[in-house]
């Protein structure tokens, strides 16, 4: 028994260790963690462009708390989250990712606590079966990432991605296993086009990278000519600077992004105060200017980012059954590592 936990609490510290120096610096230096005030803790995927402004923003409104955030793919965070589990508490208080089926597991587990947020009746629902353990956050978007000096004729189907010489040996996909979106995208795509689709992308030299932000940068980099990427990390590259445009063919990639507040919270309040402020209209124009779409319609779209309104992108994403998908979880990675190993 003593070795049992011993190897529990190894694995969170190991896990913990992985994700160190993922979180917001904002805290050094803060006057809340100086009084020893109270500690909002978030697990999130994603990247600093856009949690970081929304957390610094709720941070100024709420000057009592200390609030860290650790940033990291979705299959790490999973892995901590088991840990901590496993070890008996824990430790954040809010988790927000992009692999929907994740919620619907932790759901089922009880780890969720039920909240429906003030903004529920002004904002997009994309879950059939909301009850109130996880909301939408914003509506990811996914489409074909081209690096301009090598692609002068960007593709106008995912069909292209699959056939044109092209792309043979230079198209990337981030890793299912690692990456929320990545697994969503992979998901959707199978259901749309058949396995058949993923199975013809490799035979066209398609290759597996790390992470959503890896293979963006691969991309950037001419070390790919395009890939498989999420909206606000592309827009985040061709700020600054990046020769990378989005292509959005018709079958559209949308992925919910959802939030929500472990039972376990330490800070219950503070965390149900949080989910409210990430839907409310002055952080969804956060989500917005970060390149992303959000789930309000009384947003102001930046004019530089060519990103469909959030009802188009809930009515022409490709639409999944989110359970079903969970039951296929561990198939679909299995098969897609044996593919592309």
């Amino acid at each position: 028994m003593k070795k049992m936990r011993l190897i529990l609490w190894l694995s969170v510290v190991f896990v913990s260790m992985l994700l160190a120096g993922c979180g917001s610096e904002a805290n050094r230096g803060d006057p809340a963690a100086k009084d020893g005030g109270k500690k909002l803790v978030i697990y999130t995927s994603m990247k600093e462009s856009l949690i970081g402004g929304i957390v610094e923003d709720f941070r100024k409104q709420h000057p009592e708390l200390i609030v860290d955030y650790q940033s990291a793919g979705a299959g790490k965070l999973m892995e901590k989250i088991a840990a901590e589990r496993q070890s008996g508490h824990i430790l954040a208080d809010i988790v927000w990712t992009s692999e929907v089926p994740d919620f619907y597991q932790m759901k089922e587990d009880g780890l969720l606590e039920q909240f429906r947020p003030a903004a529920f009746q002004e904002i997009l629902n994309p879950f059939e079966d909301y009850d109130g353990y996880f909301t939408a956050a914003r509506f990811g978007t996914l489409g074909i990432v081209i690096n301009t000096d090598k692609v002068k004729e960007p593709p106008t189907s995912w069909e292209d991605i699959a056939t044109q010489p092209l792309y043979r040996d230079s198209f990337g996909l981030a890793d299912p296993a690692l990456s929320g979106t990545s697994f969503m995208s992979i998901a959707l795509l199978e259901k749309e086009f058949g396995w058949d689709y993923i199975v013809r992308l490799r035979q066209n030299g398609a290759s597996k990278r790390k992470g959503s932000g890896q293979v963006v940068d691969n991309t950037a980099s001419g070390e790919l000519t395009a890939c498989l990427g999420v909206d606000y990390i592309t827009a985040s590259k061709i700020e600054k600077g990046a020769h990378l445009a989005m292509i959005y063919p018709k079958e559209l990639i949308m992925v919910p992004s959802p939030i929500a507040i472990f039972k376990s919270a330490e800070n219950m309040e503070e965390a149900k105060a949080f989910v409210d402020y990430v839907l409310s209209r002055e952080a969804q124009q956060k989500v917005a200017e970060a390149g992303t779409v959000p789930v309000r319609q009384d947003i102001k779209f930046p004019e530089n980012y060519r990103l469909p309104m959030p009802e188009d992108a809930l009515k022409n994403g490709i639409h999944v059954n989110y359970a079903e998908v969970l039951r296929k979880k561990s198939e679909t990675i299995e098969k897609f590592s044996e593919l592309f190993k």
